[in-house]
């Protein structure tokens, strides 16, 4: 595998995506690699403040709204985290990216997925991760995951989550290079080992 490397981790709240990118960076850390992790939204520093916002504030929120806030998040990761360390050749993991915007606003929200693919291609300049996970997962098995305290999106319904899922399977149809569907109701240490076979390939 060589280094220099954006890679994504996707999927439901509940679906442990954030495990497994943990389990992935002790992995890659083991084998010497230099490892970076981030996360969408609340990156480092200012993502942190607008990811209080988005999942905490307790006031209406417009959906159109939502997106950009989302959006600004992600330019200030890719430019002031991610694409600096892939330039020095480490291996940048981050929890959620595009894909969680085009799947929950676009298919969970209804907006104009055009213009979202749009919006997160100004937003990141172009550039796409090297390699996407989704971890999929029923919606009743995740919202048991996610237990009684949800955020402001873990609380937005079955069918919305529904939609969600869905979301993540048709992009990874359009995209099968890049983004792979993983079964996340299997073992932790069991989708641990596909996500080392996928990521031992590259």
């Amino acid at each position: 595998m060589k280094n220099g490397l954006f890679i994504t981790f996707e999927g439901a709240d509940g679906c442990g995506k954030t495990t497994q990118m943990s389990m992935l960076a002790d992995y890659l850390k083991s084998k010497g690699y230099n490892v970076v992790l981030t996360r969408e939204p609340g990156a480092k520093g200012l993502g942190e403040k607008v990811r209080e916002i988005l999942l905490n504030y307790d006031g209406e929120v417009s959906d159109r709204c939502e997106s950009f806030l989302f959006l600004a998040d992600r330019a200030q990761n890719i430019d002031i985290i991610v694409e600096p360390a892939v330039k020095e050749g480490k291996i940048v993991l981050c929890d959620r990216h595009i894909d969680s915007t085009v799947a929950y606003q676009g298919y969970g929200r209804g907006l104009n997925i055009e213009r979202i693919n749009m919006l997160n291609n100004l937003a990141t300049n172009g550039r796409k991760p090297d390699l996407t996970f989704v971890f999929d997962i029923d919606v009743e098995t995740s919202m048991k995951r996610v237990g009684k305290e949800k955020d402001r999106m873990e609380s937005a319904g079955i069918e919305f989550h529904n939609r969600v899922r869905n979301g993540y399977l048709e992009l990874a149809k359009q995209e099968p290079n890049r983004i792979k569907v993983i079964d996340a109701s299997k073992s932790i240490d069991e989708i641990h080992k596909k996500v080392v076979e996928i990521i031992s390939a590259m």
